[in-house]
């Protein structure tokens, strides 16, 4: 199986600043890929980075985790996350994983 993960900061690319609530971008992710029929999910994480410039900036950022899902969706998600959540890039992971199911009943 192949797993994508896209990477989506929360502050606003211009203002730095995080401008809504985490549950009003979630609500706005999980409606992106609702719209593209794919299963997916994600956590919220904290993180930090420095800009070209050398400023320091720490962010919370979604990151949304797609297995098995088409090049050209999951462009086409990221495109719309970046524009949806105003940033200047969102970043992408791919990687090869092993998964499996295991079925329990009493």
């Amino acid at each position: 199986m192949y797993e994508t993960k896209i990477y989506v900061g929360l502050n606003d690319s211009e203002t730095m600043t995080q401008h809504f609530s985490t549950e009003k971008y979630v609500s706005i992710l999980k409606n992106v890929c609702y719209s593209y029929n794919v299963a997916f999910s994600f956590s919220i994480v904290q993180g930090g980075y420095f800009h070209e410039d050398g400023e320091y900036t720490q962010e919370t950022t979604l990151v949304l985790t797609l297995i098995d899902t088409d090049n050209e969706t999951v462009n086409e998600i990221a495109k719309d996350l970046c524009v949806f959540f105003h940033q200047e890039s969102v970043m992408i992971t791919e990687s090869n994983v092993r998964a499996y199911f295991i079925n329990e009943r009493l």
